[in-house]
């Protein structure tokens, strides 16, 4: 299962996930396991500069994943959520460094083609369009908050001075967009 190849990763992952995420809490470490060895590549690639900050990395991706487990979609592949995860972190740890990510050779044309599963873009580019129609569907303030601190992974204070609100305010503006969004993947109105 180690040398799994990125298309078989999905696979194997995707029923220790979805037991993990029905709570059978064996099968959630070993999902675990299993993305922590993914991550540990894909991040060891993106953080040539910094081995030894590698491993704390992968803590705190797995810290994100699991605190954010639930609002995980089950008809999104689970190592596309991961992937966004672990990018939304590495971005973060960028920026509190000084570095930006197309400074270093990183942006969505980089990663599409060095995915934790590999299927073309696909995947990545649907969840990409569908995301954008969802968004339209919101508020100008509440998609701009969430646009800017979610996608753009900005800060609660970086999206302030950038939109020249509150802090206070973007922070309500992204739960009531988020609160909005899930409504309508639920279903509800």
């Amino acid at each position: 299962m180690t040398s799994a190849q990125p298309a078989d990763f999905e696979a194997a992952l995707r029923p220790w996930w979805d037991r993990g995420q029905s709570g059978d809490e064996a099968a959630y470490r070993h999902a675990l396991s299993l993305i922590a060895r993914r991550l540990r590549a894909y991040i060891r690639r993106r953080m040539p500069d910094q081995p030894d900050e590698v491993e704390d990395m992968v803590q705190e991706v797995l810290l994100s994943l699991h605190l954010h487990r639930g609002s995980y979609d089950g008809s999104v592949p689970v190592s596309a959520w991961i992937l966004a995860v672990a990018r939304h972190r590495l971005i973060d740890d960028w920026r509190r460094r000084g570095r930006q990510p197309r400074m270093l050779g990183i942006d969505d044309a980089a990663d599409e083609g060095d995915a934790l599963t590999d299927d073309g873009g696909q995947a990545s580019q649907e969840a990409r369009r569908d995301l954008h129609q969802l968004l339209e569907t919101l508020p100008e303030a509440q998609r701009r908050a969430i646009e800017l601190t979610h996608l753009a992974g900005l800060s609660g204070a970086e999206a302030a001075a950038a939109t020249g609100a509150s802090e206070s305010a973007i922070k309500v503006q992204v739960h009531r967009g988020l609160k909005r969004l899930a409504a309508q993947v639920r279903g509800k109105p």
